[in-house]
């Protein structure tokens, strides 16, 4: 009794630290970037991406356009929607470009009439997939990845596929018993999609993983930086459906930890971008986006922000196939009509509670 007493009350406290942060982030954590000359412009990114990999891009536009201030708002992604939905809704002004690894979030606000359409030489050479309407546009090219310590993984344990690791979690449950993390869907948008499209790959290999990270009592976190932070600490040993781009940034900040594209699919996000209908600086909103989709602003997000590409070989030291676009494995989430479906909210609300049910209500009945 006394050790079910102690898990509940360590998931209610998880659960509420997620729910403060998230409350946090609703506000917005702010970054300015001054203009390097005197400034005759000002624009106003409000973003689910962390500023730490928006950074050289927003400083390599800078360069370009050094009469440019830009002011940058960071949230979460279920925050972002909320705010810019609203904001929507009443004609409000939230900031001229929306990003997001949300992209049905995004396309959601598209289809509701909150966005400003583009067409340009740049927007031309945008994948079919990875552009609606010339609405909503991805930038990135990012798998979901798992993450692991290599200190406390074993090397024969490595999972390198997701049955490989629903069946380490069966065969090695007590070592692995609360030491496997992943997002919690109930309170992060990018962990609803990734869970949502993981369904849709193959329902028993879904149904699987799902039963044996419940069994081991997966730790769920509402934001990829919290449990990357607990496997790089050893509090946690692995980290599944990791957003690739956070992983392998912190793999190189932290020598034990590995990243692994799984080989038999790796889930595909493009980080989408959305110029709002009320941008007070349209033209400038729409200039940035031409730099996030050109050439120069693809190598600067490959080289310093995001990592990987669909053409061409992994980044060094990453665990997988050796080009991500010739391997066959990769499963793009298109940005398209198809996503209005997973934002519908009977559906939605019906997925989570599934997933709860399985995820957290299995654990509390093997208690």
């Amino acid at each position: 009794m006394i050790a079910r007493a102690l898990r509940a009350f360590t998931l209610l406290a998880a659960i509420l630290l997620c729910v403060d942060q998230a409350a946090r982030a609703a506000e917005g954590s702010s970054a300015f970037f001054p203009s390097p000359q005197p400034e005759k412009d000002r624009l106003s990114i409000h973003a689910a991406t962390d500023l730490a990999a928006m950074e050289p891009l927003i400083r390599d536009f800078q360069s370009i356009f050094p009469d440019v201030a830009i002011d940058y708002v960071e949230y979460v992604t279920n925050d972002l929607q909320k705010s810019a939905s609203e904001a929507c809704r009443t004609g409000a002004v939230l900031g001229d470009i929306l990003l997001s690894p949300s992209v049905d979030q995004l396309v959601k606000l598209a289809n509701d009439g909150c966005a400003a359409p583009h067409v340009s030489a740049e927007t031309a050479h945008v994948a079919d997939w990875a552009n609606w309407r010339d609405e909503v546009f991805g930038f990135t090219y990012e798998p979901a990845v798992f993450v692991y310590n290599a200190r406390l993984v074993p090397s024969g344990d490595v999972p390198r596929t997701h049955i490989e690791l629903a069946d380490l979690l069966r065969q090695r449950i007590d070592f692995y018993r609360g030491r496997v993390g992943t997002f919690d869907i109930r309170l992060s948008g990018i962990g609803y999609l990734l869970a949502f499209s993981d369904a849709r790959q193959t329902t028993a290999v879904y149904g699987r993983l799902l039963e044996s990270m419940s069994r081991a009592e997966t730790v769920v976190r509402c934001c990829t930086a919290e449990t990357l932070q607990d496997v790089a600490n050893g509090t946690l040993y692995i980290g599944y459906n990791m957003i690739g781009s956070y992983a392998y940034a912190a793999a190189k900040r932290n020598s034990d930890l590995r990243v692994v594209v799984p080989r038999d699919y790796a889930l595909i996000l493009s980080r989408g971008a959305l110029i709002s209908k009320t941008a007070p600086s349209m033209a400038l909103a729409k200039r940035f986006l031409d730099y996030l989709l050109s050439a120069r602003g693809q190598k600067v997000a490959r080289e310093s922000s995001f990592f990987f590409a669909e053409n061409g070989q992994l980044p060094d030291g990453a665990d997988g196939p050796e080009t991500l676009g010739e391997s066959g494995i990769a499963r793009a989430i298109r940005i398209g009509p198809a996503l209005l479906a997973v934002q519908d909210e009977a559906l939605r609300r019906r997925f989570i509670e599934d997933w709860s049910k399985s995820m957290i209500g299995g654990q509390g009945q093997r208690q």
